[in-house]
């Protein structure tokens, strides 16, 4: 059949990939010059910087985005670097003691911390196992079928029966459960910052998820009891490098990708997707359309309101999205890790984590003061940047839409501020830059093509319904980070690869 794909996300090569692989004729047509999405390393002056993922699970073999790699015949070509990172709030700093202290030391720090909270912590702990061993089986079953999946399927059911108590309950709920001191609630809540949700609408399963211990050490042996842990990786040079791999299976299987290529409408005939209308007004044929794109632009503009039942309308105007994010990238002339232990730290400066939040959802911009990440990819590639130069990303969360002024008229303000509150972690930073970049919520609307930018899709809140990777429309599939696959690099690969696999078996 011949495949036309819109977007050439990580959704989009994902999927082209599997289907230009199963004998498929794939066309994926990009709004933007350079493919990739968010998932792009971008360049300038000699400098790289990753715009999206930076420390990424599920690479290892045993996990989802591994084992879909090691499907397409591409594990072996990028070179993958185990790392964690670090945390810094206003009180205390979490960093991998220099000598290993087990699997559990954080535990055993918080204890020494906050001494209260002994026996919260060996409860939480208990439900932290038994969540990582859920995942493990998660990881394991799209990968398998018959027998071997009702096993999983079996084993799945019978630890989850341990924790059911706890499936429609929040994340503040479950810290609340668990824990009384809110700075030590705000070590396992604040990861949520940076998906701009809150611990109030957060589902409470997912906490464990969103704080695995390997992620803040490295040495922790992969193999426990119940299978194996998540495991977190940088890909050597840049995520970009995911995305060649990716893009070189379908143009050598065949396929084609069309970057400055804008579709301006899906051609729908009888409720069938029958092809597109590029922004020239060049109409080309498919028998199959995958849109990866927002989901306002992608069923109000490319599909049309005519063509939808008025509950998908309500459905997808009820989803609550992600906010955004400002990004400053450097290109400095001297070596910032005598300041940052390690490539990548989120440093959080409130403990308020709803409130952030909240403010916000309202256009408030906290300018950095309420916390940003520092990310040196040169610290684990050198080849990103210049001989004896080192590239810097500092990252904050932000408002899509300033409630005051606009991103345009403010950026530079904004971007001085930001390195100037990273300037207390590595001092130097705005004058031993070189070269600077700054990426507002507007230059990502722009470059991913979307009505409303949203840093990862929707927002995971309990209760929401995505869009179906299956639209009403038939032969139009709809995957990426607003579909029911959710975000992240490794959830939007899946949904795209279980598309791929759904069309691939009615073939």
């Amino acid at each position: 059949m011949k495949v036309i794909i819109i977007g050439s996300g990580i959704a989009g090569l994902t999927a082209g990939a599997y289907l230009a692989r199963g004998g498929h004729e794939v066309f994926v047509y990009e709004h933007f010059s350079e493919i990739g999405g968010v998932t792009a390393t971008i360049k300038q002056d000699g400098y790289s910087w990753d715009i999206g993922p930076l420390l990424l699970e599920g690479l290892a073999p045993h996990e989802k985005l591994g084992k879909m790699l090691i499907e397409l015949g591409i594990y072996d070509k990028l070179e993958l670097i185990k790392e964690d990172r670090g945390q810094s709030f206003p009180d205390f700093q979490v960093w991998r003691p220099e000598e290993y202290k087990g699997p559990y030391w954080r535990r055993e720090y918080f204890k020494e911390l906050f001494p209260k909270e002994s026996e919260g912590l060996d409860r939480y702990y208990e439900f932290y196992d038994r969540m990582m061993a859920i995942a493990y089986l998660g990881n394991q079953l799209p990968f398998v079928k018959g027998f071997e999946a009702l096993i999983i399927k079996l084993k799945l059911l019978f630890k989850f029966l341990k924790v059911k108590k706890f499936k429609d309950w929040s994340a503040a709920q479950i810290t609340d459960f668990f824990f009384k001191d809110q700075k030590l609630k705000a070590v396992y809540l604040g990861i949520l910052a940076d998906m701009v949700v809150k611990p109030s609408e957060f589902f409470g399963l997912g906490v464990p998820f969103f704080n695995i211990e390997t992620a803040f050490d490295k040495r922790i042996p992969i193999k426990f009891k119940g299978g194996k842990f998540p495991v977190y990786h940088y890909i050597k040079n840049g995520c970009g490098e995911l995305v060649k791999v990716l893009a070189d299976i379908i143009t050598e299987n065949g396929g084609g990708i069309h970057t400055n290529s804008t579709i301006q409408k899906i051609i729908i005939e009888d409720n069938k997707a029958t092809g597109v209308q590029l922004e020239n007004g060049k109409k080309i044929e498919a028998d199959l359309v995958l849109a990866s794109g927002g989901m306002f632009n992608t069923f109000y503009n490319l599909v049309g309101k005519e063509h939808l039942s008025e509950d998908f309308i309500k459905n997808i105007e009820g989803i609550t999205l992600m906010e955004s994010v400002f990004m400053v990238h450097l290109g400095i002339d001297f070596d910032p890790s005598r300041f940052q232990r390690a490539a990548l730290c989120y440093y959080y400066l409130t403990y308020d984590i709803e409130g952030a939040i909240r403010e916000m959802r309202e256009g408030i911009y906290h300018e950095g003061a309420d916390g940003f990440l520092i990310y040196i990819p040169t610290m684990h590639s050198p080849e990103m940047a210049p001989p004896g130069k080192q590239a810097v990303t500092i990252y904050t969360v932000g408002p899509h839409k300033l409630k005051e002024g606009t991103w345009d008229d403010k950026k530079e303000e904004f971007a001085d501020k930001l390195i100037m509150e990273a300037e207390r972690i590595i001092p130097g930073l705005y004058e031993g830059s070189e070269t600077k970049k700054i990426m507002t919520p507007d230059d990502f609307k722009s470059r991913i093509n979307v009505l409303r930018h949203s840093f990862g899709g929707t927002a995971p809140v309990l209760g929401q319904t995505n869009p179906l990777h299956k639209t009403p429309i038939r032969d139009l599939w709809y995957i990426g980070a607003y579909s029911e696959s959710g975000g992240g690099v490794m959830g939007a690969a899946l949904g795209a690869r279980n598309v791929a696999k759904m069309i691939l078996e009615k073939k």
